[in-house]
């Protein structure tokens, strides 16, 4: 299958990111098409506020490359997804995070993987970007690392996630929503994958499509990557697939993670803070099953 012609639309949903979606936007501006395709920019608001118009206003008025803003008031990260959706155009879609911003051949090699080996989709990985150096145990830990793997692999859909993904528009077709806003702070990507997969589509994955995800000083706080382990544990509860082996591994290896947490200080601040997560992990699911939100939405 060809790739001249083809058209992909970036898809944004932000949320209070000014200076973030400002540097993304400019990356997006800059990417390869080697005049295999043309792309465009919906940036999908979900404060309701509207902080990020302005920002998309003067690159519209600046860029060759078409910038559409929409605004989704109601704070639900599903609905701000399907708000981009609706005013997407052309062959295929990507989805990035406000927060990172791409390789100038991102989508170049995104397409050409996805066309290849004529996948619904693939997803590539997202890998940290310091302005300033971190604290060493951040490094040492390695958690702002995500897992890769090599191209063309097959993915399963509890691997899959919205933060660097490009798919054909077609696989939208017959859905009505393709992102249930009932999962409200998180997890909504998650059942997107499960019900394409189910539905016999692959998604494969391009190591090559980078994208860089920005992480500031705020994100090295322990109570950040504590924060963010609880909602990572609530939100997965909230799939029908897999809910009570989740829940049975969770209700053995918290207790064992919490037992053990005094005797990895005696390994460094990193070793600490990755069993501390890992509880974590398995605490929010606990709490979520017995009907406790301790946590909100995801921190910004």
């Amino acid at each position: 299958m060809k790739s001249e012609g083809r058209h992909i639309t970036v898809c944004v949903c932000t949320f209070r990111r000014p200076e973030m979606l400002r540097r993304l936007l400019g990356e997006v501006e800059r990417q390869r098409t080697d005049d295999r395709f043309t792309h465009s920019i919906v940036v999908a608001d979900n404060d309701r506020e509207q902080s990020s118009r302005s920002v998309v206003a003067e690159f519209a008025r600046k860029s060759p490359v078409e910038a559409t803003y929409c605004s989704e008031p109601r704070q639900n990260i599903a609905l701000a997804r399907n708000k981009a959706l609706e005013h997407a155009k052309g062959d295929y879609i990507a989805f990035i995070d406000d927060d990172e911003f791409p390789a100038s051949d991102w989508l170049l090699i995104m397409l050409k993987t996805c066309e290849d080996y004529q996948a619904a989709g693939v997803l590539g990985p997202v890998r940290p970007h310091f302005d300033r150096p971190p604290p060493r145990w951040i490094i040492a830990g390695r958690f702002c690392e995500r897992p890769e793997h090599p191209t063309g692999r097959v993915m399963d859909w509890e691997e899959c996630r919205t933060g660097n993904v490009l798919f054909r528009r077609e696989i939208l077709d017959g859905e009505p929503l393709a992102f249930k806003p009932e999962f409200g702070s998180g997890g909504e990507d998650k059942d997107f994958f499960m019900r394409m997969t189910q539905r016999g589509l692959v998604f494969r994955w391009c190591n090559e499509g980078l994208t860089y995800e920005t992480v500031p000083p705020s994100r090295w706080k322990r109570s950040y990557m504590l924060n963010r382990a609880l909602l990572r544990g609530k939100n997965i509860l909230k799939h029908p697939q897999g809910r009570i082996k989740l829940l049975a591994q969770s209700f053995v290896a918290a207790p064992l993670y919490a037992a053990m947490l005094p005797f990895t200080l005696l390994f460094g601040q990193h070793v600490f803070m990755k069993y501390c997560i890992k509880f974590c992990d398995h605490l929010g699911r606990i709490l979520a099953w017995l009907g406790f939100d301790v946590v909100g939405g995801r921190q910004t």
